[in-house]
């Protein structure tokens, strides 16, 4: 079992099942007559193919969460196209503004789509689940890689729906603020912003440069931004004579917004994982050390807090367990095992 899949797996109960075999097409069946909410990553209509569509599970559970995600989507000209990660943020625009000036475009370092994608849905479940509170019905929900990502344009999709103005890659720098940019120190980078005059009024004299605050290209934030390149090189130019722990200090109570970008091994000794228990390790028989770290729970509830309760499991894991709790007998379980739909 590799540690991305332990990461998003975690918590989980693995059943297999061949639904292309009409006893496992009835297991499945059997579950959603007693489930809030069903999830499936299926090319739209294939679930349909398979007799396990909406149609057929609300027909059996009018109450259940009808849960879809694809690449596209279930209508449209690409409805029946596999989707990725990787296509939706190109397809989508996030590519195009994701890289340096004048650099080819660049998927980010993780699955944003994939992931956001996945969190959307999580809020329409919960949004369908209050519904349903009221209502007593079910209901199905869509979500899709392109969609997602297209609703992730936020300010560069409303810019070009009423300007026409074209997104660009602006590398690490901020449209719209200046200077707002990563800059490199002596021994790495370090991130900062200014986002109104009194933070560049702040930052201009934690840089030593107080004569910025009298250039009338500087006076206001839209002249910055006009005149970025010539402010980026003056503040690059001081910020490269310090080691990040010097601006760190520098800049300490400031109220400067201001980071250092950080390895995974320093993000992973940064004060803040101890201090809000970001790092958890969890028993896992199967490995040398007897346990695996994962990364803890990000929202922190303060009646009923998250936890880590298990490892990700094996495949199949609790097919025996999960089947005996919808009244199947050992014997049942025994004759799908020998016809090898379970």
């Amino acid at each position: 079992m590799s540690f991305y899949f332990n990461a998003v797996n975690r918590n989980k109960r693995s059943i297999t099942l061949d639904l292309k075999k009409p006893e496992g097409r009835q297991v499945l069946l059997e579950l959603a007559k007693t489930s809030d909410v069903l999830i499936e990553n299926f090319v739209p209509g294939k679930a349909d193919e398979l007799g396990i569509g909406y149609d057929v599970v609300s027909g059996i559970n009018q109450a259940i969460i009808y849960a879809s995600i694809s690449g596209y989507g279930p209508s449209g000209p690409y409805e029946r196209r596999a989707g990725y990660d990787a296509i939706a943020a190109a397809e989508a625009g996030l590519m195009h503004i994701t890289g340096g000036p004048g650099q080819p475009p660049v998927r980010p370092g993780v699955g944003m789509v994939d992931m956001c994608t996945g969190l959307y849905l999580h809020g329409a479940i919960l949004a369908a689940l209050q519904a349903r509170a009221q209502t007593g019905k079910g209901q199905k929900l869509d979500a899709s890689l392109f969609e997602t990502q297209i609703s992730l344009l936020i300010n560069i999709g409303a810019n070009w729906l009423n300007m026409g103005l074209e997104g660009k890659r602006f590398g690490n720098a901020h449209p719209s603020l200046a200077p707002y940019d990563t800059f490199q120190t002596k021994d790495g980078y370090l991130a900062v912003g200014a986002n109104n005059d009194r933070q560049f009024k702040i930052l201009a004299e934690r840089l030593g440069k107080p004569e910025l605050l009298d250039d009338s290209r500087f006076k206001t934030n839209a002249a910055r931004v006009q005149h970025r390149k010539a402010l980026d090189t003056v503040v690059a130019d001081v910020i490269k004579e310090k080691t990040l722990d010097e601006w760190m200090k520098a800049l300490e109570g400031s109220g400067l917004a201001h980071g250092p970008v950080n390895t995974i091994e320093r993000a992973f000794a940064h004060p803040q994982i101890q201090a809000r228990n970001m790092v958890e390790s969890i028993p896992v028989e199967e490995v040398a050390s007897g346990s695996v770290k994962m990364i803890g729970v990000p929202v922190k509830f303060s009646s009923n807090p998250g936890q880590i309760r298990t490892r990700a499991p094996y495949l199949g894991e609790h097919t025996d367990e999960v089947l005996k709790e919808i009244g199947y007998s050992e014997g049942d379980i025994d004759a799908l095992r020998e016809k090898a739909v379970v």
